[in-house]
């Protein structure tokens, strides 16, 4: 039988800077610590799912920007800057956490930005895996109540027990998101990883898939 190294999804990184003071006291003001740590990872989900507004209208591929604690600036972002804040908050409570990355094609459309990347296949898409009562539980923290209401899909709910990916289709019916690459788990954003696969998806955009440059800014139709 092999035994698990956990250390790597328990410890700050360059990424998910579990360290940061910003991080730490956004925890202490959303979990219990008297409730069991499923039930504070479920907090702490609901937490990062709607006190920061998904947008997928920019993304920054500089590294400061990219970190965990940096959407407790912004108040906003997209869905890898969730996953890795739920990362984060994971391991300040001690519970190990890993980030997951897939490509996936988004039915209903994100505007303007589909405009620019010429498809609905979004790279990259994160989520977020805890380990809770001793198996891996995956939860994608993204998609805020607020804007599944909108675009009338229903909120993604976690149990803290079962797998909680993605909506696969909306309240009518129709077709949502579905999953087309998994891309595995991983102990910190895997940075060129994700620069390569851009590029791989993305040509027309090469001159933006450059360490430090802005990836996508259309905040001047962001809503």
């Amino acid at each position: 039988m092999t035994t698990t190294n956990f250390q790597p999804y328990l410890e700050a990184n360059e990424f998910i800077d579990v360290d940061s003071v910003a991080v730490q006291e956004y925890v202490a003001n959303i979990v219990d610590p008297t409730d069991s740590l499923k039930e504070q990872c479920i907090s702490l989900f609901y937490g990062v799912r709607d006190d920061f507004p998904y947008t997928p209208y920019y993304v920054s591929l500089n590294k400061k920007e990219l970190r965990a604690s940096h959407l407790l600036i912004r108040k906003k972002g997209h869905c890898v800057a969730k996953a890795s804040l739920l990362a984060a908050c994971a391991r300040v409570i001690g519970v190990p956490s890993r980030l997951g990355f897939g490509t996936v094609r988004n039915h209903i459309g994100t505007g303007r930005v589909e405009e620019i990347l010429k498809t609905n296949v979004l790279a990259f898409h994160g989520y977020t895996e805890l380990f809770v009562n001793g198996k891996w539980v995956k939860a994608t923290p993204a998609f805020n109540k607020g804007l599944c209401e909108k675009l009338n899909v229903a909120p993604l709910d976690w149990d803290g027990e079962t797998d909680a990916l993605f909506q696969e289709f909306d309240r009518t019916g129709n077709k949502y998101m579905e999953y087309l690459e998994d891309y595995g788990q991983f102990a910190d954003l895997p940075y060129q990883l994700m620069l390569d696969t851009f590029r791989r998806h993305y040509p027309h955009l090469s001159d933006n898939i450059k360490e430090g440059e802005v990836f996508l800014d259309l905040r001047t139709v962001e809503t």
